[in-house]
């Protein structure tokens, strides 16, 4: 498998636009230390879905030895972009940008299946970089949670008429938590105490909806932090999902709105809370290297600013004034925390300094939860498989508290607890630090 440089023996199959680059993929030296590291490879055992045996298909299509067809978007579409095979690679091969820009070559240059194509339309298109038509979803959708029609089909075994994936799928579905977050967009939170820093706070966009409660404890986190926390109104979906779906013009347009609403200097940073967002936040120049190369500064002074909640904390001299939380805990890394953006030991800093909380570590924590963005849906079974082993290893660790940063992970971990007798809590590691001051607080 010689990477060499293209050829013009055969025209590329790839079309116009952004397209893997040589530059990048030249890179990998064929060691293979990344096939461990790489969940896919380790459950199916298949060389073409593994990081290397992608790459090999990369670059089939650049010098026009295999089409943009079936074959080369399966083996692209079962990539979880979970960029553990980045953190293998001694040469430095950045995965995620291949593996991005094939897939824009597929949104582009393929046609999916209408039912499929369809769906991707609504979700990607009409739904998710729309506040007003979220917030309208997400109401309809806590209707049903709240009328009991949901928990009615879940218990009436109607989901049993269908295929066992589509019952995976529906509980799956995140609990939508009011007030939403949304309510509290273009609102500036005062510090508690001296003001020591200026932030502000992207609120993600799904996260407004279903995770609301995290967001609250997010901001007061970071007041009693002393920081003033801005709210941008204008603020909305990272792009995160539609980067790692291949819909990159979309993606542009939602860097750049951001951008916008984001343009005051003044702040000493941008905080997230979501692993997810905050690497495509960190790299939204990428999107900008070979189209509307104008916003290309704009958006280097944008991410320079951006820092994950954990990061941001474990930075400052933070408050540590927690209440005792007597509790057995583990730690689940994201993966675009993690592998993505490098932050390792930030998250294990701020939980060592909770009083009475024993920390234990997860095996094999850095590998995928499953999760990986909407991966649970579009590839069910495989993600069930992550899922599995990931709860055999929690189990293993005794915790009554299992902790991550990313909301996604948040969602998949507390559907592999749901289906054990074990009672635990699945928590981001902000709500605990807010749990730990609140707890102090009212002591």
């Amino acid at each position: 498998m010689e990477i060499k440089s293209p050829t013009a023996e055969k025209p590329s199959n790839y079309g116009p636009g952004e397209a893997p680059r040589w530059d990048v993929y030249s890179k990998c030296i064929h060691c293979g230390l990344c096939l461990n590291a790489c969940p896919t490879y380790r459950e199916l055992g298949l060389e073409m879905d593994s990081p290397r045996g992608r790459i090999y298909q990369m670059i089939q299509v650049e010098r026009g030895r295999l089409p943009i067809g079936e074959s080369f978007v399966r083996h692209m579409d079962l990539c979880l972009d979970c960029r553990a095979c980045e953190t293998a690679c001694p040469s430095g091969v950045e995965y995620g940008r291949l593996v991005e820009a094939a897939r824009g070559q597929i949104e582009r240059f393929y046609k999916r299946p209408h039912l499929e194509g369809f769906f991707r339309s609504i979700f990607f298109y009409e739904i998710l970089p729309h506040r007003r038509r979220l917030e309208l979803a997400g109401r309809l959708l806590r209707f049903l949670q709240r009328s009991g029609l949901e928990k009615l089909v879940f218990s009436s075994g109607l989901l049993k008429l269908f295929p066992r994936r589509l019952a995976s799928i529906a509980r799956l579905t995140p609990r939508m938590e009011r007030p939403f977050f949304t309510e509290r967009l273009g609102t500036v939170v005062p510090p508690i105490g001296p003001r020591r820093y200026r932030v502000a706070f992207f609120a993600g966009c799904i996260a407004n909806l279903s995770f609301a409660r995290m967001n609250d404890a997010t901001v007061r986190v970071l007041a009693r932090n002393g920081c003033e926390v801005t709210i941008p109104a204008e603020q909305g979906c990272c792009g995160a999902l539609h980067i790692h779906a291949g819909i990159r013009n979309l993606a542009r347009w939602l860097a750049k709105r951001n951008m916008e609403a984001f343009r005051e200097e003044k702040f000493d940073a941008i905080i997230t809370n979501a692993a997810g967002c905050g690497s495509v936040l960190k790299e939204y120049p990428q999107l900008f290297e070979e189209e509307e190369q104008e916003f290309l500064e704009r958006a280097r002074a944008f991410s320079a600013r951006v820092r994950d909640v954990t990061e941001f904390l474990a930075s400052i001299d933070f408050n540590r004034d927690f209440a005792v939380i007597k509790a057995r805990a583990t730690y689940q890394d994201p993966c675009h925390l993690g592998h993505a953006q490098r932050i390792w030991t930030a998250p294990r800093r701020l939980l060592a300094a909770v009083p009475g909380l024993d920390l234990v570590e997860l095996k094999e924590a850095e590998i995928c939860c499953g999760s990986a963005g909407i991966y649970n849906v579009a590839h069910n079974e495989m993600a069930e498989k992550l899922l599995e082993s990931k709860m055999r290893r929690i189990d293993e660790t005794q915790a009554e508290l299992v902790l991550t940063a990313n909301p996604g992970c948040l969602l998949q971990l507390r559907a592999g607890l749901a289906r054990s007798d074990a009672r635990r809590r699945v928590m981001h590691v902000v709500e605990l630090l807010d749990e730990a001051y609140r707890a102090k607080e009212h002591f």
